[in-house]
């Protein structure tokens, strides 16, 4: 008896996933006979599906499948006996060439693979369970918003390098293109022949209507434009590339108002949360990585059992490997991409707003890490420290770290 028909389940389903059809494997407690079937991707027939399943063979009803969200998982996280386990699509890989050398593969294979690894090894699968519809609503956002800022720098670039092509000056004459200073100015004058024939004063008037006053930045750019002699006059590469920059800045203003929206809404949803008080004072978190954090440790005490599963899940840990006698060590493949991307980026921030967080970089250069590592390393030790205060419900106090750091007589801490 496995430790799933202790719990009683009525029947064991395993489901192949896609865009248009699911296929699925069906084990009976009472039999050993698989049964497999084709569900066409449609709520209609989702439904009716789940509801034939249940009045053949009653509840709790065992599903594991490649996706702890997606469609079909939120299809039936609606019914309450429905329990849903996550299969790591890499795992249930592994499992198949173990029996398939050829790598051969099939949909319906799969889902049968999916059930037999549910049978035969309940102890590594946990069973999928939800949080607050906030924490989802708000782990979503912030995943969509990292999009956006993804998009934002690919549109940039593309604006950059289309710069290049006829207006190279103007890439001198600002610090950033990703502002909506850089965007109204190329609006304004698109080329090279439109920036020189402004006038002083009309240049100055512009830079003040868009909050930008010191005189020296302001004389500087004026005599650079003057001064500036074109790159090109020839009109067929002008023309064209004059339009896909307009059209390019366009999509970053589209992105600025669209990431604006979801920081708006991304603080409102976080600061509601209780766990908000618990990260809001950590060095360097700020408005955009606060509600990242949250939702990198949730709200599930329980999902993890110390701070080396949080550095195991996002990949900060790195992976130990023995065979003989050769040993070597390397970091994590398989882990949530963006959740590793808020630790890092976290840890980065921390740098120059902790005392002993600085020290601590510094120090993993000195012994010649390159920056990603040293960083990493950072964000391996503030998982520990965080998860601590998660855990008590005790804010993080940089003056009381230090202290404790005193007491036992870190380097960290000069005396």
């Amino acid at each position: 008896m496995n430790e799933f028909t202790a719990v009683g389940y009525s029947v064991y389903v395993g489901i192949d996933w896609s865009d248009s059809k699911h296929d699925v494997c069906i084990q009976s407690k009472v039999s050993e006979v698989r049964e497999f079937a084709v569900i066409r991707h449609r709520v209609e027939a989702i439904d009716a599906w789940v509801k034939g399943l249940y009045q053949q063979y009653g509840g709790p009803i065992a599903v594991a499948v490649e996706l702890s969200k997606g469609p079909i998982v939120s299809a039936l996280q609606k019914y309450d006996f429905i329990d849903i386990f996550p299969v790591n699509p890499g795992t249930l890989a592994k499992y198949r060439e173990a029996f398939q050398p050829s790598r051969a593969k099939d949909d319906p294979t799969d889902a049968e693979l999916a059930v037999d690894m549910l049978l035969r090894h309940p102890e590594h699968f946990k069973v999928l369970k939800p949080q607050s519809a906030e924490m989802r609503a708000l782990t979503t956002m912030v995943e969509q918003r990292r999009c956006l800022v993804s998009e934002r720098i690919r549109i940039t670039n593309r604006l950059r390098a289309a710069l290049k092509q006829y207006y190279p000056q103007v890439l001198e004459w600002f610090e950033r293109i990703d502002t909506p200073l850089f965007c109204a100015f190329i609006k304004r004058w698109p080329t090279l022949v439109q920036a020189r024939r402004a006038r002083s004063n009309t240049l100055k008037r512009f830079f003040h209507e868009h909050h930008m006053y010191r005189e020296g930045v302001l004389e500087s750019r004026r005599q650079a434009i003057h001064a500036a002699s074109p790159l090109t006059l020839d009109e067929a590469v002008i023309v064209p590339y004059r339009m896909q920059v307009l059209v390019l800045v366009e999509q970053l203003e589209l992105m600025f108002k669209a990431i604006d929206q979801f920081d708006d809404e991304i603080a409102k949803l976080a600061s509601r949360h209780p766990d908000y008080a618990l990260f809001q004072p950590l060095p360097g978190a700020g408005p955009s990585l606060v509600p990242r954090l949250m939702v990198a440790f949730g709200e599930q005490r329980e999902r993890f059992s110390s701070a080396a599963d949080v550095q195991k899940l996002s990949g900060i840990a790195p992976v130990t490997e023995r065979s003989g006698q050769k040993h070597w060590v390397h970091w994590r493949l398989q882990c949530p991409t963006f959740m590793r991307q808020t630790f890092v980026e976290w840890a980065a921030q921390t740098i120059n707003k902790s005392y002993w967080a600085g020290i601590y970089y510094r120090q993993q250069r000195e012994k010649g890490s390159t920056y990603q590592a040293a960083v990493r390393s950072l964000a391996f030790k503030w998982i520990r420290i965080v998860y601590r205060c998660w855990q008590t419900g005790v804010e993080y106090d940089e003056s009381r770290y230090l202290k404790v750091l005193e007491r036992r007589g870190s380097p960290l801490v000069k005396r």
